[in-house]
């Protein structure tokens, strides 16, 4: 079933994310070195990138977008916010476009599968748990040529995962059907 409403506020607000996270890399936090990301503090003695706090919920948004349109519906919001984010960041367009692409198609072999059996909490934080190692490699290496940041990433992103669970809960009936 459906649900183009919930969908397109999904759209929309996923491919704000993508463009806000490429935003605060490049504007919010202390940037450590000349030409480097801005970073904020994540816990345990780490920092990360700072559009950290835009990823968790990109991708529990991105397994709203595939419930509720659909996969190619998916592809077109990550071209959207590639696009987009050329605007905002031009030098983090490509890396970011590429990490959240790769995530995804990884992202319909395990999301996809779980959320069929009805299983969306699991579906959400498995994919995500998946989808944040994976763009962590691919967005970092592509954009600064380091994995410098890694942990701090992981930890970042792993927060604003448990914050998308926590509002992926109470709507988790919504969300229990792939329309394609």
């Amino acid at each position: 079933m459906r649900r183009p409403t919930t969908g397109a506020v999904a759209f929309a607000l996923y491919a704000a994310t993508v463009v806000a996270a490429n935003w605060f890399v490049q504007h919010v936090g202390s940037q450590p070195f000349p030409g480097g990301p801005h970073t904020i503090p994540v816990g345990f003695g780490y920092r990360a990138p700072s559009g950290v706090l835009w990823i968790g919920v990109a991708f529990t948004l991105r397994d709203v977008v595939q419930s509720t349109l659909g996969k190619r519906a998916t592809l077109g919001a990550i071209a959207l916010g590639t696009v987009l984010s050329y605007a905002v960041a031009p030098s983090l367009a490509f890396a970011s476009g590429a990490a959240f692409l790769v995530s995804e198609l990884l992202d319909f072999v395990v999301y996809t599968p779980i959320v069929d059996r009805g299983r969306v909490v699991l579906a959400v934080g498995l994919s995500n748990s998946v989808g944040l190692l994976v763009d962590t490699f691919v967005f970092l290496q592509l954009a600064f040529h380091s994995l410098e940041f890694w942990q701090g990433q992981v930890i970042g992103k792993g927060w604003m995962t448990l914050l998308a669970l926590l509002l992926v809960i109470p709507a988790r009936r919504t969300l229990a059907s792939d329309p394609a």
